[in-house]
């Protein structure tokens, strides 16, 4: 029972937005309905606090998916960066997708930080791991732009929910990523309910089969090359693995991330709330102790 509201919980998630029901849809046209709409831009921007202002659709690169949002605080001075990679089964989402970026634009732009909330290629035309070479390019193109905003681009952290925190483990677990794309190595990761920090073992069983089928394949080698758990290395950067304690994987996967990288000299630590998959991202930000921890993190890593 629990296992199955987990997945009932996770798919409403990943799709996002809920389209109204119509007698004459099937569920099927209406799940299509809803992963149509999750991957466009939302209807209202995201609120802001007073004197906070947008740049949108900053392009990182030629596809119309390489693009970015950025909230600037009222006076940026040397301001670090949160950069965030929204969820959506690696197929949906969208970097201004109700209650992704509200609550945390709320809390930290008046602290004096940027955020950064990006788009990135997906599947089925993308791959996971290409998806990841897409974020470092954002990371790259973010530290190269960040002066420009008054922001420092040596103080830029990854932050992800679902599909997007395990992309941005991946890029803090890979050093290849990011040297590759031509970026400065990001201070640390917060990687927010991640089911697939070890890929090939939540292949073997995964929750939601047809979305992560559709998204790692069946070609084990993939599987590794897209897996921050076996791409982790001396290099990685410190990372905060927050988890739904609601959910059978995501801690076991963050804590076994953790034991790995204590061997390799690298900080790590788990997270573990009593939220659902979707509150995890939605609710940080919003006063709670939740929240203060997740910025007692950041503010270790981002001075």
């Amino acid at each position: 029972m629990k296992t199955m509201l987990f997945r009932t919980g996770l798919l409403a998630c990943i799709l996002t937005m809920a389209v109204p029901p119509l007698a004459a849809q099937t569920f099927r046209e209406r799940l299509q309905q809803a992963r149509d709409a999750s991957r466009q831009p939302a209807a209202h921007p995201p609120a802001l606090p007073a004197g906070a202002r947008a740049l949108r659709d900053v392009a990182y690169g030629d596809d119309p998916r390489q693009r970015y949002d950025v909230y600037l605080p009222a006076q940026p001075q040397h301001a670090p960066v949160i950069l965030f990679v929204h969820g959506g089964g690696w197929a949906n989402g969208n970097k201004d997708n109700p209650g992704a970026v509200e609550n945390k634009a709320a809390y930290w732009l008046p602290k004096g930080y940027v955020l950064v909330s990006i788009n990135y290629r997906m599947r089925p035309d993308t791959a996971p791991i290409d998806q990841a070479r897409d974020v470092a390019r954002a990371l790259a193109d973010v530290q190269k732009r960040a002066p420009s905003w008054n922001a420092d681009p040596a103080n830029v952290l990854l932050m992800g929910h679902s599909a997007g925190a395990h992309l941005a483990a991946l890029v803090g677990a890979s050093s290849t990523l990011w040297r590759d794309a031509g970026a400065a190595r990001p201070r640390g990761v917060v990687s927010l309910d991640s089911g697939a920090l070890d890929v090939p073992l939540t292949m073997k069983k995964p929750p939601l089969p047809r979305i992560y089928d559709a998204a790692f394949g069946r070609n084990p080698a993939d599987w590794i090359a897209a897996s921050p758990y076996h791409q982790l290395t001396r290099d990685a950067v410190p990372m905060l693995f927050v988890c739904s304690s609601r959910r059978q994987d995501a801690c076991p996967q963050g804590r076994a991330m953790a034991e790995k990288a204590k061997t390799l000299g690298v900080a790590m630590e788990v997270l573990p709330e009593d939220l659902s998959h979707g509150e995890v991202n939605h609710l940080l930000g919003a006063p709670s102790a939740y929240t203060e921890a997740v910025d007692t993190f950041i503010q270790r890593h981002l001075n």
